[in-house]
Order: structure tokens, then sequence, then C-alpha cells
């Protein structure tokens, strides 16, 4: 039976009422989980100690971050991404951040102690944070810290980034380790924050091959994403052979997300999770720890989401979201669809040259990469 991650304390990372990247919608995804009746008592995590914070992050950042969490007064904090309308300051922001950390540190903890094999982190999923830097919506980077925890008791983990923007934090972290790959699906840094995940960018050293970047044409539909992540993400992790899989599960693909413009629907989230559940099975020992990351709107999160919970805990999608959660949360949900699944996408003009651009794209990374897997 898989672990379910979930404390009160991730309602701490909260930016404003204004703010995207709201805490809400990890509650409205528990709740709709709940109403579909996912039997899975959440595991209330211990937030991450500061000196857990720094086995990834800068002391002076994270000094300076819990600082102003607490209403003190800091000097030069801008030059730490800090203050800014991504990363405003926020009451209490450094404690929120913490217990995200905690969730995900709580997972990995888990997987390596054997106590579960799949695990749903119900939040975290901070991939752009950096050493020293705060970055679209992201303080401290709960992935690189679980990851490093994991690498630092001998494991090789495979991260497998599905949010429409690149993970340039955790690449940048891992860029020149042996003992990580990451592997992210995006929209094209051409068009989309944070600039970053072209094909090229394959790592460092003994690193070098072990990052892949499959960075996707704008309205992209779910059927050219799902040849772009077969013909990809199996062939790297059967080479790299991983002690475990960490995925960070972003819903902004979604086709009515305001932030991103790939064109992913309910269903091909659906087709992607339970694409990863068997890579896992098949080749990182059944282990996977996942966290959610951005998505930003409401209704296409939750159910998003909640597929995901599903999928996880092996039981069959249904056709309707439950009409207490609508009523419940009719106020910020707005016209929101009553069906788990999105009706389909209807035709739209470039779709083949799209296409064609995709495969290209997809054939550049697994030609640059297979001379590095000899």
């Amino acid at each position: 039976m898989p672990t379910l991650i979930y404390g009160p304390g991730y309602g701490n990372y909260d930016f404003g009422d204004r703010h995207p990247f709201s805490p809400v919608r990890a509650e409205a995804t528990l709740d709709l989980m709940r109403q579909l009746d996912i039997d899975a008592e959440p595991v209330i995590p211990e937030p991450a100690t500061i000196d857990e914070v720094c086995s990834i992050h800068d002391r002076e950042y994270v000094e300076t971050v819990e600082a102003l969490g607490t209403g003190e007064d800091v000097s030069d904090f801008e030059r730490f991404g800090l203050g800014t309308a991504d990363n405003p300051i926020a009451p209490g922001m450094g404690e929120g951040a913490r217990h995200l950390v905690g969730g995900t540190l709580t997972g990995a903890r888990r997987l390596m102690s054997g106590a579960d094999e799949r695990i749903l982190q119900l939040g975290g999923g901070l991939h752009h944070a950096k050493r020293s830097f705060a970055a679209g919506f992201c303080v401290y980077n709960d992935l690189s810290i679980a990851i490093k925890d994991l690498v630092d008791h001998g494991m090789y983990v495979a991260y497998v980034d599905i949010d429409a923007h690149h993970c340039d934090g955790v690449q940048e972290t891992f860029y020149s380790s042996e003992q990580v790959m990451t592997i992210s699906l995006h929209e094209s840094p051409e068009f989309l924050f944070p600039g970053t995940g072209w094909v090229h960018e394959l790592g460092r050293g003994m690193g070098r091959g072990h990052h892949l970047n499959v960075p996707l044409d704008p309205f992209t539909r779910g059927a050219g994403y799902l040849r772009a992540f077969d013909a990809v993400v199996g062939p790297a992790l059967s080479w790299f052979r991983p002690d475990v899989l960490v995925v960070q599960a972003g819903a902004d693909g979604h086709a009515t997300d305001p932030l991103a413009d790939l064109m992913l629907t309910t269903a091909d989230y659906e087709a992607l999770f339970r694409r990863l559940i068997a890579l896992t099975d098949q080749h990182a020992k059944g282990r996977m720890l996942v966290t959610l990351g951005g998505g930003y709107s409401l209704h296409a999160v939750a159910r998003v989401w909640a597929i995901l919970g599903l999928v996880l805990w092996d039981m069959p999608v249904p056709a309707k979201v439950p009409q207490a959660w609508l009523e419940r949360w009719r106020p910020l949900l707005g016209d929101a669809p009553e069906e788990l699944h999105d009706a389909a996408l209807e035709a739209a003009p470039g779709q083949e040259e799209i296409e064609s651009h995709n495969r290209q794209t997809t054939t550049r990374l697994l030609d640059a990469v297979a001379p590095l897997w000899i």
C-alpha cells in the first residue's frame, strides 16, 4: 500500500491570495482524494532542520530566509532573489518551506529504510531553488535536499520531472554527479521560464550523459508528449539502473494552465502516471517518491493529482467528480468540469509541424547521449 505524506504546516508556505503557488491547491487535492475514497491517513512529517536545509543551501541564504519570515529587518536580501513578484517576502516562509522539505526528506528516508515503496508527498517539488537564490516560487529545494540524502546513503537516483518548466535547480545541483540522472520534459526554454533545459545540457565531468532535457514546442498535445516520453525515459532508466525514482509531478502542462502552453489533458496525465509506475517496477526496484510541483488551474491540478492518487493506490478512475467536492470548492473553482477526465481537445492547425519539430528534438537528444552510454 502506498504512503501519503502531508502536514498542516504545508499551509505556511503561502505568498498571499494573489500568488499562484497557493497551498489551496494541495488542500483541494487532498479533499478530492478523500471524496474519491482513497483510504490513506497522511503521515505528518517534522519540518526539516536548518542543518538539513544547509546540506544544499548556503547558510547565509538560509539565515536570511528565516529572518525575513519572522519579520526581522534584513538588508541586501534582493541578491538572494527574495522580495520579487515570484518570491515575495511572506510571514513564515522559511518555516513553511522547511515543512515541505521535511515531507520530501521523510519520503526519501522511508524508502531507504524499506518501510515503503510508493510514496506520494502531497507538496514540495520546489525544483527552481538554487544554492543561494530563490526563483520561480521556490525558496528551498526540497528535491535536491532529499536526493542528496539518498545519494549520501549510496543510492543511485533517477529524477523525472514532468513540470512544464525545466528543473534548473535540481539539474545544477547534480550536474557533475554520476549517482544522479535528471530527465526533464518541459516547454521549450525559448518561450518559458527559466530559460534552461536545452538538449545540449548533458552534464559535466562524471555527470556527462546523466542529464536529459526534452524541450517541447508550445501547444504540444498529449500524444506527442507521450511519444517523446517513451522514446527517452525508458532507455535512459534501462542504462542508468537506479535504486529509486524521484518524480516531480507538476500539473502545469495541462491545457487550461495560465502560466504555460502545453496541451495535456487529465487522460494524458493518467497515461503518464501509469508509465512512471511501470518503469519504476521495471528499473528502480519498485521504489518511487512523487512530489507535487507547478500547476495553477485549481480544477485541473486537483483532478490531475487526485488521478495520480487513484493510480498509485491501484484504484479505478471514475467518470464523475463528486458533487460534494464541487459544491465545497465552487467559490474558487468557478465553472469547473464535472468529469475527472477532460473532453477531447478540438483540432488545431500546426500540429504536424509541432510533432515534426518535437521528433527532431528527441532524435538530437538520443544521438547526443548514445556515445556517452557505451
